[in-house]
């Protein structure tokens, strides 16, 4: 008798999205290990800064290091992966300590104390997890127009901080922007260029961190590469929650974390856009809210485990745009390796010693890629008739003014004089940014007696939910879609 039904063998088998393609081990693990690499010095950054910035000893910092790595392992697995339908954004996406906090924190934990802070960060969080799901509704105001300044200006805002890991972090040092340090940094970004040119298949893909390797060992004759932090670094370690004592409560402090958190919410929704592009990957806001709910959880978690918020990072973006390694997971591999790191300190202190001008160099690269991305979705848009170059270049000219406008160390001096609240939210390039562009789109192209009716039922079609930000965006790049 004749079967009914054709066998498996000929049924049709459904294509696998690059995103969700799941590599060999080997390629895993190498792929992922790079991620590491480019993200590791911004990571440990933060709770280097605010320790340093409260005076606390060497065993302290270290265990604000190996928090920030752990937390930071979970919440890059959670994006990765996801958790049902509540968290993870389901893209490579990379999570690590969002430097918006630094100076909250140190203000906070200089008036109070740090149990304050993360008093204040633990309601911050639970504030994140309540208002993710409404942040992710203006996912349909960030057109083109918007979504290419904002991906634009978070590689441009990033290039002040990757010269400062090539030659250093304060300019009127002795030691300044030497030319060995310099001439290194450039050996790495040649490197990088050559092998992505000349070598092919999975080769071509770890450009990076071949030329990560190469500078690292170039580094070793200069007497760069110093491994003492290696030795002195314990095979197990992670603090006990609320190390710093029982969290208390501080009206101000909670505003203020709050503000960070929003200014977090803005970061983390133009680089999930930014990954979406690259990725082909349809993004609707289902997908943000998961992906902000992930960033809420992670200050949570950094309330109890005396660590910080994370945000999605910009390096690791531009990472996936570069060696086209489109497979989110990689970032999970890469968030277990973190994981680990938290763990055992020893491994921790080896990545860490890589040099910062081999870092950065490579660093430099990434955030240059964002950049081009943004510049990639701005072709999208359509510019005749209309005021969108206004709103770029406005959005762009006053957005860059915290990142040019720095003190000798390269902080943000050009709003310095405002109240603090404002500096944690305009002293951010990208939330300054996000907030102009979002805001004179609203202006030209949706308010007021010349928005036309098509555009009225085009924002009505995106507010049911049926249309979505992805690689095929309205045409025009205004967020009026045709009718």
């Amino acid at each position: 008798m004749q079967s009914q039904s054709a066998p498996d063998s000929d049924r049709p088998v459904a294509a696998v999205h690059p995103v969700d393609e799941v590599l060999p081990p080997s390629r895993l693990a190498v792929l992922g290990l790079q991620h590491v690499f480019i993200m590791y010095a911004g990571a440990v950054a933060v709770p280097f800064i605010v320790g340093n910035a409260l005076k606390l000893d060497a065993a302290t910092i270290a265990l604000l290091v190996n928090a920030d790595l752990l937390v930071a392992g979970i919440a890059t697995i959670i994006q990765a992966v996801g958790i049902s339908t509540l968290f993870g954004v389901r893209l490579p996406v990379v999570a690590g300590a969002t430097f918006t906090v630094v100076s909250p924190m140190i203000t906070i934990a200089a008036k109070h104390g740090l149990p304050t802070v993360y008093g204040a960060m633990l309601v911050s969080g639970v504030f994140g997890l309540l208002i993710a799901k409404p942040f992710s509704k203006l996912i349909r105001f960030f057109p083109p127009v918007v979504a290419g300044t904002v991906i634009m200006i978070i590689g441009l805002s990033l290039i002040g901080p990757g010269a400062g890991m090539i030659a250093g972090h304060d300019t009127q040092a002795a030691d300044y922007a030497q030319v060995s340090h310099i001439a290194l940094a450039f050996g790495v970004v040649a490197l990088l260029v050559l092998a992505t040119r000349f070598l092919h298949g999975f080769l071509g893909q770890i450009a990076p961190l071949l030329a990560l390797v190469a500078g690292t060992l170039a580094s070793i004759p200069m007497g760069l590469l110093h491994l003492d932090g290696v030795k002195a670094a314990s095979w197990f370690g992670v603090a006990s929650p609320f190390h710093f004592g029982a969290p208390r409560f501080d009206a101000a402090a909670i505003i203020s974390m709050c503000i960070v958190l929003l200014v977090t919410y803005t970061e983390s929704t133009a680089d999930m856009l930014a990954v979406a592009e690259m990725t082909d990957r349809r993004l609707s806001d289902a997908d943000i809210a998961r992906g902000l709910a992930t960033d809420g959880l992670s200050a949570v978690l950094g309330g109890f485990m005396n660590s910080f918020p994370d945000t999605a990072y910009a390096e690791n973006v531009g990472l996936v745009q570069m060696t086209r390694v489109r497979s989110r997971w990689v970032v999970a591999v890469a968030g277990a390796m973190l994981l680990v790191m938290g763990l055992v300190p020893k491994v921790g202190a080896f990545v860490a010693a890589v040099p910062e001008p081999v870092v950065g160099g490579a660093a430099l690269v990434m955030f240059a890629m964002v950049t081009a991305v943004g510049v990639q979705t701005l072709r999208k848009v359509d510019f005749s008739g209309n005021h969108n170059l206004l709103v770029v270049a406005v959005s762009l000219g006053v957005g860059l003014l915290p990142a040019v406008a720095t003190d000798r160390f390269g902080n943000e001096i050009f709003f310095r004089n405002f109240p603090d609240w404002a500096q944690t939210v305009f002293g951010s390039p990208i939330t300054l940014t996000v907030i102009l562009a979002f805001a004179l789109n609203l202006l030209f192209n949706h308010l007021g007696p010349a928005t036309p009716p098509a555009a009225i039922a085009a924002q009505r079609t995106a507010a049911d939910g049926e249309s979505a930000v992805g690689p095929d965006p309205d045409p025009d790049g205004t967020g009026v879609t045709a009718a």
